[in-house]
């Protein structure tokens, strides 16, 4: 049965610091995959294709990098806010690839950082309504240090994923959150610092994620 996830704060932080872990593996591996490849490349056609695999795995775990420390850390002292202009510089070099797009109509502001937090995070679900790829657009609800978000994501068999509404609410199956689900759980816990709720509807052939 569905119920309350009782979360300690050290096990939050080490599923968060998983979940990190889960974004940078793909791309330092690639690198270092590239680096014995131009280790052991007897020609310059091997090399050539080494350094590029390294060049751009180095730009992916940078961005991703970039993204993570927002999303998920720290990010400045209490009370500091965030440049939304940087905040779509991080979310374009995470997200956009040759799958998903990245529309963005939010205006350049500084806003409270668990909002930009919370944004990012809503981001990251938004892509996974769309596993096959598409479009995601970002709109504000109101203006100012309130200003809430808007998320349309478009996509061929869009669909919300089962567990993500509880998670988003505080609950899971058993009452107990992993890796793989704890990126949903502190969505939640974001919305409620910021004094909101994220909720997930389909709208034709797009799921909406947005706060309320």
């Amino acid at each position: 049965m569905p119920g309350p996830v009782a979360l300690e704060a050290l096990d939050l932080a080490a599923l968060l610091c998983s979940r990190v872990c889960h974004d940078l593996i793909s791309p330092t591996g690639a690198i270092v995959n590239g680096l014995e490849v131009l280790e052991e490349g007897q020609d310059e056609e091997t090399k050539t294709f080494a350094l590029d695999l390294i060049k751009k795995s180095a730009r992916t775990a940078s961005a991703r990098l970039q993204f993570c420390r927002i999303a998920f850390g720290a990010a400045g002292s209490a009370g500091a806010q965030i440049d939304l202009g940087d905040a779509e510089n991080m979310a374009r070099g995470f997200i956009e690839d040759d799958k998903i797009k990245l529309t963005w109509n939010l205006p350049r502001a500084l806003l409270p950082k668990n909002r930009v937090k919370l944004l990012l995070n809503m981001l990251i679900l938004a892509g996974q309504t769309i596993p096959r790829g598409g479009t995601l657009t970002v709109d504000p609800i109101g203006t100012g240090d309130t200003t809430g978000f808007r998320i349309a994501a478009s996509g061929l068999n869009a669909r919300i994923p089962q567990a993500v509404p509880g998670l988003l609410e505080g609950n899971s199956e058993n009452g107990t959150v992993d890796a793989h689900a704890i990126q949903p759980f502190y969505t939640g816990l974001l919305a409620k610092a910021c004094g909101l709720a994220v909720s997930l509807a389909p709208e034709g052939d797009a799921i909406i994620i947005a706060t309320r």
